[in-house]
């Protein structure tokens, strides 16, 4: 019988410096970096396409030249467009650019570790919350008011003080922890010919 190790929180800086460099030693490998810079733009791209469902619809349906198209789906994204401020979209963009990282190393340990999603499920249950948090800072109050209605909850949820962006700050913390949760399964191992530190 094994025993299993309850995860950890990141406590010291030798944890973060772990977490950095196993980051790095996956990213290193070709095949990894594009499966995160994939996962990142597709990440950043469901954030704002479901910020602006009838914008999407209305560019990719609507009778319009392709040039205005391009020009109109460009314009919802961070820093291109006016849709987010410079704190939301620096927010949005971090969760996206972990939320790459995140993806690559657990496809990563998945297939050269020969893990499992019951040994990286908090790698899961990050990225499930990065994809459903970070996006939509406003509509995740109103998404979590909704289910916990269901419990007895009042609206009062809607006056967050943050208004909302205190999802996209949940979703950071939890892709953080979920990094570094697959960097400590990955401890002893080799990444691109580098040992992880134990």
């Amino acid at each position: 019988m094994s025993v299993r190790r309850l995860p950890t929180l990141p406590s010291s800086t030798d944890d973060w410096q772990r977490m950095a460099r196993t980051a790095r030693l996956v990213l290193s490998v070709p095949a990894y970096a594009v499966v995160a810079v994939v996962a990142a733009v597709a990440g950043l791209t469901l954030f704002v396409g479901s910020l602006n469902v009838p914008v999407v619809g209305y560019a990719l349906t609507g009778g319009l030249p392709l040039d205005a198209r391009v020009t109109i789906l460009l314009q919802l994204y961070p820093f291109v467009g006016s849709a987010f401020g410079p704190l939301q979209g620096g927010l949005l963009v971090a969760v996206a650019a972990l939320f790459g990282v995140d993806v690559a190393m657990l496809t990563y340990h998945l297939r050269e570790h020969g893990g499992s999603l019951s040994g990286g499920g908090g790698s899961v249950v990050g990225a499930v919350l990065g994809a459903l948090g970070a996006g939509c800072a406003a509509c995740g109050s109103a998404v979590l008011v909704g289910v916990l209605s269901l419990f007895g909850v009042s609206t009062t949820l809607l006056f967050l003080p943050l208004d909302g962006l205190e999802f996209a700050l949940l979703a950071l913390v939890t892709l953080l922890l979920s990094v570094h949760w697959v960097a400590d399964g990955m401890r002893g191992g080799r990444v691109a010919g580098c040992p992880i530190d134990p």
